[in-house]
């Protein structure tokens, strides 16, 4: 039986709640475990390291999974198994968090398997559990005895009648213009994620530092708990090259990698650059037999010491571009003609096909997970497949960072897209990369503006955005911020900060670096640039499309929308919907009814007249008949010498009384009416025994 001896329990104050963590409870045969509670909110983070490095490995295999339990919240799983499936998209988004301010605190050089996984257990709608998620891996990685340089600390921020709000609760969150989580060292900013309404770049800095402030007593927390409960570091052997092959490398290649990187043509510089590592491989062969991974690895780095070199002291970037120019950039729009809504968007090398699909609120995406929220009217799919960068790969589905980059797309444009009152359509768009040498993502949000405004979509504001890269001395503390950064300098550089907004403001940031942490003069710095080079952006979209088309795709659907008194709803449905399907079967229209009263009415080219006529069915149930109304209707049965009975609305109907089919008398009603005849009527009547009509008009 487990001992409770070295269970530990920790209180601190954490964006005005009380926060807790126990250690030594739970999971012990973790290599770090911890339980984050706070309010009702608890969630479970462990740490595992396998005892061994992976063999053959170039990049350290870091992986971090969230799992939501649905008895979190009370709800059992829907589908046939009634158990928890392939995470959500969200769930893995949460994960991405997790991981992105943990792993450039990991020492270089490590190739053991490190897998962390935190788990909701519990969850508060008003406490979110991403944010003590983020808390309990730095926990867990600093009681741990796995390399680390944390901790770091973890908080959401919003923006709610200009008072910055730690870890708003979900009434907050609804009225926050700013959604940011954001996570760092007690001494620097590490991630940043944040979703706003376009916000002026001074109200988001001060988002960031209000954030960092909590997140600098998070740290002192945690310093504390490992102080106490913390194992001792293991002594590990991290991978480099020996010094005798590094230098011997370094020595025969300086002068070739200097001429392949001479040319600012991206393809003829990876082809130089494959001689040069081919040439040192066969140069080696003999002197190193064994050594082949090591030379690989001397090159790489040489490669980007002279690579960040040449940008930060001549300022020479690879494509020959000063450090504030963006690529150049064409676009076109309404490029597939089936398609409700297209564009192309192309700067340099990276390029997107972009397409809009409108349909109805029924098809929404149905949601399944910890939040209150259940359907989602906007879906932005990203897809990256392999020939995007010339790689010979299988299409498969979409992963991490497919939903990743797809998610901060939907994360910039939401705030500028219409109600559901405006608009009532369902859009999905769907950005295809064809090309991709950096910034596909914020490629994306560029074109998937133009598709929007190609099918007619009323947005707010064109969005646009551009990612902000950075090298910086570790020895001086100087630095260099570059726009519009491409793939060699991403892959090389410190930073990948993107930054998508409007004109008026920003609307999406999402920070990552490889570094320990970035300064506010940093963070500053880069916004304002980043600022610069969006409203050049836009600039070059709207002269492409300057604003969204008047009319929708003719292949798009047509929607009109209304309300009805909801109690009535169940007369338009029928019993076992036969209303709704008799209307649905005579206008050869679509129609959604929401619970609070508002009905959808949708029809497609070639049908586009039985919009009204669905729309007069629907209402003509829903009213309550006055003497003086006027219907027209149909002749369903006939009493040859009372009266003709005719259907105003389905199930509804009343008797034109034989004296009232015409001014002259007549002995039978077949006289002037028949059964199937359309005619025109009026109330003249309302009685215990039903409506009475008078004749206005034979239509056929």
């Amino acid at each position: 039986m487990a001992s409770l001896d070295s269970y530990r329990e920790f209180k601190t104050e954490y964006a005005g709640r009380e926060l807790t963590v126990e250690t030594g409870k739970y999971m012990e045969q973790a290599n770090g475990a911890c339980v984050v509670r706070c309010g009702d909110t608890v969630v479970s983070v462990n740490v595992c390291m396998s005892p061994t490095a992976r063999e053959g490995m170039d990049f350290f295999p870091l992986s971090v999974d969230y799992e939501e339990k649905m008895y979190s919240v009370g709800k059992i799983p829907g589908g046939f198994k009634k158990r928890e499936g392939r995470a959500a998209d969200k769930a893995i988004l949460t994960a991405r968090l997790i991981d992105r301010p943990i792993r450039p605190l990991f020492p270089k050089g490590i190739f053991n398997d490190v897998v962390v996984v935190a788990t909701a257990l519990s969850v508060d709608p008003d406490i979110a559990p991403e944010p003590l998620a983020m808390i309990g891996s730095s926990v867990a990685l600093s009681i741990s005895d796995i390399p680390w340089a944390g901790p770091t600390g973890s908080v959401q921020v919003g923006l709610i009648d200009g008072k910055y709000v730690l870890n708003p609760d979900e009434e907050g969150r609804k009225k926050s213009s700013i959604h940011l989580s954001l996570a760092g060292t007690k001494d620097a900013i590490l991630m940043i994620e944040a979703g706003a309404n376009e916000v002026s770049n001074e109200e988001m800095v001060g988002a960031i530092m209000a954030g960092h402030e909590e997140i600098k007593k998070v740290c002192a927390f945690i310093e504390g708990i490992a102080a106490e409960v913390g194992k001792p570091k293991k002594e590990m052997e991290f991978y480099h090259a020996p010094e005798e092959i590094d230098g011997a490398v370094r020595a025969y290649v300086s002068e070739k990698l200097d001429w392949a990187l001479s040319t600012f043509d991206r393809q003829e510089r990876q082809k130089r650059e494959d001689e040069v590592s081919a040439d040192a491989l066969a140069h080696f062969a003999d002197i190193y037999p064994d050594n082949a991974k090591d030379i690989k690895d001397s090159i790489y780095y040489f490669t980007k010491e002279k690579v960040r070199a040449r940008i930060f002291l001549d300022g020479v970037r690879p494509d020959g571009r000063k450090l504030d120019e963006v690529r150049p950039i064409w676009c076109e729009h309404g490029i597939l003609p089936r398609v409700h809504g297209s564009a192309v968007f192309t700067r340099g090398q990276t390029q997107t096909l972009t397409t809009c699909t409108l349909g109805m609120l029924d098809e929404a995406q149905r949601l399944e997970g910890l939040d209150s929220e259940d359907h989602k009217r906007y879906m932005h799919h990203y897809n990256f497949p392999g020939y995007c960068t010339g790689e010979a790969k299988p299409l498969r589905s979409p992963g991490r960072r497919e939903i990743g980059h797809g998610a901060l797309a939907e994360r910039a444009l939401i705030p500028v897209l219409p109600s559901e009152e405006e608009f009532p359509y369902s859009i999905r768009v769907v950005n295809d990369i064809l090309s991709s040498n950096g910034s596909s993502s914020m490629a994306s949000v560029c074109g998937s503006t133009l598709a929007l405004m190609d099918a007619g979509v009323p947005i707010k504001a064109p969005v646009a955005g551009c990612a902000m890269g950075l090298i910086k001395d570790p020895e001086t503390g100087k630095y260099v911020i570059m726009t519009d950064i491409q793939g060699l300098e991403d892959f090389f550089g410190d930073m990948d900060f993107k930054v998508a907004g409007t004109a008026k403001g920003i609307t999406a940031i999402q920070m990552d670096i490889k570094i320990k942490g970035i300064s506010e003069e940093i963070l500053l710095d880069a916004i304002a640039k980043a600022n610069v080079a969006r409203q050049f952006i836009l600039g070059k979209m709207l002269a492409c499309l300057p604003e969204p088309k008047k009319e929708l795709s003719y292949y798009a659907p047509k929607i009109i929308s209304f309300f009805i008194d909801p109690e009535k709803i169940g007369d338009v449905v029928g019993k076992q919907g036969k209303v709704i399907n008799s209307i649905v079967a005579e206008t050869g229209t679509k129609i959604d009814i929401e619970d609070d009263g508002r009905v959808c009415v949708a029809a497609y080219a070639g049908n586009i007249e039985n919009l009204q006529k669905a729309k007069d069915i629907i209402l003509s149930i829903v009213h309550e008949p006055e003497v003086g109304d006027v219907f027209i209707g149909q002749v369903v049965r006939i009493l040859s010498s009372v009266g003709a009975f005719v259907e105003f609305a389905p199930k509804k109907d009343g008797m034109i009384h034989i004296s009232k089919i015409s001014p002259r008398r007549i002995n039978r009603v077949e006289d002037v009416l028949n059964l199937g005849d359309t005619v025109k009527v009026e109330i003249i009547k309302i009685g215990e025994k039903g409506i009475d009509f008078k004749l206005l008009e034979k239509l056929n």
